[in-house]
């Protein structure tokens, strides 16, 4: 099966756009310049108004505001903001300049409501000629009240999903194509492009594809770290939990609440509490090895290198992630080893299977199945870990200074000094839009490739 299927419209309809220009009356037709006339000749005046209420703010706001954002899209603004001295006041004064940030964010504001003023345009054209269609059929003609009440009903799926979806497209959608496009202009501190900046095509993306360049070896090392790290932090938490879960729930193990009461116990400190008492206690400094040159373990003047070395950074935050995110693990793949069928045990019991044998034909199998999803999303959510890297180690050691990024540093912790300590606003784009991009289609090909999704009835 392929990644992607063959579309299918879930909401089929006679009453088309299409339909509407080819079959409608002039009333019809003339209802795509003046929406709701085809509604309010038809029975249906209130809400053809209301249609016509939502042309007249839309035109409103285009005349008094859109046009302006749309026309300052392509240039971003040029005016600076100017200094001038008053001599009556013997003052300085400023004057108003434009600002890129605010002109790039009011374009993308009023595109957004243009395409959503496009597909109002066609729900008023198609509920006009749906109430010509009906009269001319001499079917009942659905009054004002009469629609209002069908959201209670069959249309309640319309009621509960509109302010959920202008959520998402006021706080995620237009932030997220406001970010995508920041990702092709020169918004940074370099050449003080802080207040105005310009569109610079794909010179972002050239640049940070560059391996001979700082900025680009920085990406390319950092992008394979982000990966390693994910891949470690994923599955050394989940066969650690796993062996954890076989062991507490195998038959033999005594006072198995006991030691399930112990993980949970743990999973009641904030994680971030527990990072910081690590990051304290495995300083050069710290608990730990003080304790060594105590013990007479290390030299009195030497110190384990937790977070100086590199190598011994990156394994010491996946061993400490082991730590924090085992228990989790634990408790997730103990319900799923409760609801392994225990007919299928005595099947393999009678049949002669030892315990390796029961546990790769039946116990891997069947976690990995159920636990597929699970696993794509951990290892999403680790390549987004922000916690674990930024208060364990702080992305330290950086072992070169002109680099912007340290030898634990991630693509979401990188991110977040290019963008918050550097001001290099435009770089910052573009790594998370290549990061959503590795997510996205790494999520989507392994799900699609997986038994949880080819093979449902597989258990």
């Amino acid at each position: 099966m392929g990644i992607f299927k063959k579309k299918v419209n879930d909401f089929p309809t006679p009453y088309t756009v299409k339909a509407a220009v080819a079959d409608g009356g002039v009333d019809t037709r003339l209802s795509l310049l003046v929406m709701g006339l085809g509604n309010i000749m038809h029975k249906q005046v209130a809400k053809g108004i209301m249609f016509l209420a939502v042309e007249i703010m839309y035109i409103v706001f285009m005349v008094t505001n859109g046009f302006h954002c749309l026309a300052m899209l392509p240039s971003l603004g040029s005016v600076e903001q100017q200094e001038v001295w008053d001599e009556t006041l013997q003052i300085y004064e400023y004057t108003q300049g434009d600002n890129s940030v605010l002109i790039l964010l009011y374009g993308v504001a009023t595109v957004m409501l243009t395409l959503l003023m496009v597909w109002i345009w066609c729900g008023t054209v198609k509920s006009g000629y749906k109430a010509k269609c009906l009269e001319k059929e001499g079917k009942h003609v659905n009054t004002f009240m009469e629609d209002v009440k069908t959201l209670g009903h069959e249309n309640v799926h319309r009621l509960l999903m509109t302010p959920s979806l202008t959520f998402i497209f006021g706080l995620t959608v237009l932030p997220l194509i406001f970010m995508i496009c920041m990702a092709f202009t020169n918004y940074s501190k370099i050449g003080n492009h802080l207040v105005l900046f310009d569109w610079v095509g794909l010179d972002n993306f050239k640049a940070l594809f560059d391996s001979s360049s700082i900025l680009g070896s920085t990406f390319w090392s950092v992008l394979v770290w982000t990966l390693v790290w994910a891949f470690f932090a994923t599955f050394t938490n989940y066969i650690f939990g796993m062996i954890l879960a076989i062991v507490i729930n195998r038959d033999g193990t005594k006072a198995k609440g006991f030691w399930r009461f112990c993980f949970v116990l743990s999973c009641a400190v904030p994680s971030f509490v527990s990072l910081l008492i690590m990051r304290t206690m495995l300083q050069p400094n710290g608990a730990v090895n003080v304790l060594l040159r105590n013990m007479g373990w290390i030299a009195a003047d030497s110190a384990l290198p937790f977070f100086t070395d590199p190598l011994w950074a990156k394994v010491t935050v996946i061993v400490i992630n082991i730590w924090v995110g085992v228990p989790y693990t634990l408790l997730q793949l103990t319900g799923v080893l409760q609801n392994i069928p225990t007919e299928l045990y005595e099947a393999a019991r009678v049949d002669g299977a030892n315990a390796l044998q029961i546990f790769s034909k039946i116990t891997l199998p069947y976690m990995l199945f159920v636990t597929t999803p699970y696993l794509i999303a951990t290892f999403t959510g680790n390549v987004n870990n922000f916690n674990i890297i930024y208060l364990l180690s702080g992305g330290d050691p950086v072992v070169d200074l002109s680099s912007t990024a340290g030898s634990t540093d991630l693509l979401v912790t990188w991110l977040y000094k290019l963008t918050i300590d550097k001001q290099y606003y435009n770089i910052g784009a573009v790594i998370g839009i290549l990061t959503f991009i590795i997510l996205a289609v790494g999520a989507l090909v392994t799900y699609r490739n997986s038994k949880s999704y080819k093979d449902e009835e597989g258990f």
